[in-house]
């Protein structure tokens, strides 16, 4: 993942952005699926909307 963290919020991807909040979730040591060492369901459908969305990117740029 690229840091887009110096650049204002506006001008960062959808995909930066979806992998530092999932990454975020991760890290809150209050949330009980830390606090459990249980998979954080809403953080890995984050990452996963991310993923596909560079898949997508990728796909339509070799079309092009």
């Amino acid at each position: 993942m690229q840091d887009e963290s110096h650049l204002p919020y506006e001008r960062q991807s959808l995909v930066y952005r979806l992998r530092k909040r999932a990454d975020i979730r991760r890290n809150i040591t209050t949330r009980k699926s830390v606090i459990l060492k249980q998979p954080d369901r809403i953080a890995d459908l984050l990452e996963e909307a991310a993923d596909t969305i560079e898949i997508l990117t990728l796909s339509e740029k070799e079309q092009s």
